[in-house]
């Protein structure tokens, strides 16, 4: 299912982000009951209300819901009722029920929860045709799950810092928001939010321990990385952004600032951009969300001394922190120090395979290279990540015809190209 999520949806490929949303994602992880796996925590480029969640601990969260969010409570109360949705089982067990009620085939089950969770007027009307006339036909999780990952959700937001009132005040919000459209957002076809449920979480709330927590820098960052870059144009954030300096809209003025720099940046202004970066770093050193700027800006100015002095201190600092290390891999083959980068590129794939953009760099470096069997093998792993497993296999019998007789590189090829083959005729049995 996350391969088919990689291939037909906007995910949003952006270190910094999907480091800071998995850091709060873990942040509630670590509180969570029944855990038995690790979480991801993904983002997909998309202005409509929703999130979601499926097997093997995968949340989905949609970049307009990041950018409604007013506190760092608020969206932490979001992606705690969809750990709650897994680790409760809800899924699997409404799954579970279908089969036992229905002779529904795995992948017919499959790609309509899919379509239902990543876009629920398409995947409702997907299950109703394979469920046919069958009362269980829509994904809608059953009032009793609402309430238990509700309660459990609440709970695990308060056990994790976080202010419990989070929850009832962002599906309040929600409900005002859209009590008098003809087309609510995708997350109240999944999750209703009817007045009654709104109360009895304000209820359990009060029930807790209040605390109110402190204004988030990290959430202020990442709602203006969101809007530089995702939401509008250049010209229009720079204005949206200058405005809120001059009216002292905001909560971190750090957080406005940076949401200038990129739009700067954005518009080509890269010297205006670098002036505000540089501001902002010199106050705060480690800070990856400007660090990550910089270094686009230090490439764009051809200043790449400046970038590799600053990305080699933070890697000493921070060794595999994916912001780190795919960004000093970028300003290495910038610079031409294609051996220096594979290294960095391949030992942190060690630690943390799959990772997208990390494959995808790893391509371009041994294309400068010349690596022809290498860069074709990498690229078969990209196809992979993408469920296009007929692809990736292409890749890599492409990538065997260039291995020159290296016995141990014709082995690992041989052996993912075995390995791909298997995974698609898994695919067809389903």
């Amino acid at each position: 299912m996350m391969r088919q999520i990689r291939a037909s949806q906007p995910l949003v490929n952006d270190p910094v982000l999907i480091e800071y949303i998995n850091d709060l994602g873990n942040r509630l992880v670590k509180n969570a009951q029944d855990v038995n796996y690790s979480f991801e925590f993904f983002i997909i480029r998309n202005k409509e209300i929703n999130a979601f969640a499926f097997f093997g601990g995968h949340v989905g969260i949609h970049s307009g819901l990041i950018t409604l969010a007013d506190t760092e409570s608020e969206l932490a109360s979001v992606i705690g009722h969809e750990i709650s949705h897994v680790t409760q089982r809800h899924l699997a067990r409404r799954l579970e029920a279908q089969s036992r009620n229905q002779p529904l085939t795995t992948a017919a089950m499959i790609s309509g929860v899919l379509l239902a969770l990543v876009n629920p007027s398409v995947g409702m009307a997907a299950l109703t045709t394979t469920m046919a006339a069958s009362k269980q036909s829509s994904i809608n999780f059953t009032r009793g799950n609402e309430q238990e990952a509700d309660r459990v959700g609440i709970a695990l937001l308060a056990q994790s810092g976080f202010d419990p009132q989070g929850a009832p005040d962002f599906f309040g919000k929600m409900a005002v928001k859209y009590r008098y459209t003809s087309k609510p957002p995708a997350m109240l076809l999944t999750h209703p939010v009817p007045e009654s449920r709104i109360a009895e979480a304000r209820v359990r709330a009060h029930g807790l321990e209040t605390r109110p927590s402190a204004p988030s820098l990290n959430f202020a960052l990442a709602k203006a990385r969101i809007q530089a870059r995702y939401e509008s144009t250049a010209e229009e954030n720079i204005a949206i952004f200058e405005d809120s300096i001059k009216k002292q809209n905001y909560t971190y003025k750090a957080a406005v600032n940076y949401g200038l720099a990129l739009s700067l940046f954005e518009n080509r202004e890269y010297q205006a951009a670098k002036k505000i970066l540089e501001s902002l770093l010199s106050e705060d050193k480690n800070n990856l969300f400007y660090a990550d700027a910089l270094t686009d800006v230090y490439i764009k100015t051809k200043e790449l001394d400046k970038a590799l002095v600053m990305l080699s201190a933070l890697n000493l600092l921070m060794p595999n922190n994916q912001v780190v290390t795919l960004n000093f891999a970028n300003a290495l083959v910038e610079s031409s120090q294609y051996s220096e980068a594979e290294v960095l590129l391949q030992d942190y794939l060690l630690v943390k395979p799959g990772n997208f953009i990390a494959y995808d760099i790893l391509t371009t470096v041994y294309e400068k290279q010349d690596k022809k069997a290498l860069m074709h093998a990498t690229k078969g792993e990209i196809f992979a990540l993408l469920g296009a497993y007929s692809r990736a296999v292409d890749e890599l019998q492409t990538g065997y015809n260039f291995t020159d007789n290296q016995p141990i590189v014709e082995k690992r090829i041989k052996a993912r190209i075995i390995q791909f083959q298997d995974q698609e005729q898994k695919l067809k049995r389903l």
